[in-house]
């Protein structure tokens, strides 16, 4: 199955009308979107959309829909730490349409392979905590806001004192088998190619932070599950730093469509190639 795999557009209008003009183009059979889809308040202003996910993105897809019938791609997308959870029932509104599956915190079985989608990211500086969660404990890096702390676009129903990202994978994986798993998350895992932030000349009260930003519990189940191939994003500077936007954890591929620049990144693969694995920047 040919994969596109795009992340953090926020809103940008016109990352959004290359992508499904290259769908268009080469038809691939999936389409992954891994989450920060919405422009900031600015953004807002500039687009001229009152609800960007009701008045573009969603009649932007469903247009695509009708265009392809039945070579429109099997769609999976999540939200990121910039998207206000207040507007995740609008994206789960667009499963209506039949355009997309939401697979945050949910498992999906198609074509012999199983997805599963994770938004949530570790402790950041930023103060929207909507897909924030402690990582493998309750301490956070200096300089970050914690998950308690901040603003929530809608009220939890649950003990975010005491939810972790690391208790949360292991409930949605269970027991599962990994060999044919793939996992959309937002944030990347700890000390890889895909989560160095540029943070070398800052300090925070004395200290130096970790210029590896990402999710240890991510890693940690990676390399304790080893999937099949998980798909990442939110660290936009990563790859220019190391040079990677991929990278492999003993028998898992990890690829990473965030990117700083203001061209959209798309990441092409096989999921029986994955070493074929390619990105083009248009």
């Amino acid at each position: 199955m040919r994969c596109f795999f795009v992340t953090d557009l926020h809103g940008k209008i016109d990352r959004y009308e290359k992508l499904c003009s290259k769908i268009k183009e080469e038809l691939p059979d999936i389409l992954f979107i891994g989450g920060d889809i919405l422009p900031n308040f600015n953004s807002y202003l500039e687009t001229e959309y009152d609800d960007f996910i009701e008045d573009y993105i969603i009649p932007k897809f469903k247009t695509l829909k009708l265009e392809l019938k039945n070579r429109y791609p099997k769609v999976f997308i999540i939200l990121g730490n910039d998207d206000p959870k207040i507007k995740e029932s609008k994206i789960i509104k667009g499963q209506e349409y039949n355009m997309w599956e939401y697979i945050h915190n949910r498992k999906i079985i198609y074509n012999n392979y199983v997805f599963y989608g994770y938004a949530n990211i570790p402790p950041t500086p930023f103060l929207l905590k909507d897909w924030e969660r402690y990582d493998v404990s309750r301490y956070i890096d200096p300089g970050c806001i914690y998950p308690t702390e901040g603003i929530r676009s809608i009220e939890e129903n649950e003990d975010v004192e005491y939810a972790t990202i690391y208790n949360d994978l292991h409930l949605l994986a269970g027991q599962d088998n990994q060999e044919k798993a793939i996992f959309l998350f937002h944030s990347p895992p700890y000390k890889s190619n895909l989560d160095r932030a540029d943070l070398d000349d800052v300090v925070i009260d004395h200290v130096s932070p970790d210029v590896h930003v990402g999710s240890i519990a991510i890693q940690r189940f990676i390399k304790e599950k080893q999937p099949l191939l998980t798909l990442h994003g939110h660290i936009h500077e990563s790859s220019r730093i190391t040079g990677h936007w991929e990278d492999l954890l003993d028998r898992t591929f990890m690829f990473s469509a965030a990117y700083e620049f203001p061209e959209l990144a798309i990441i092409i693969f096989d999921l029986k190639h994955l070493e074929a694995a390619t990105r083009i920047i248009i």
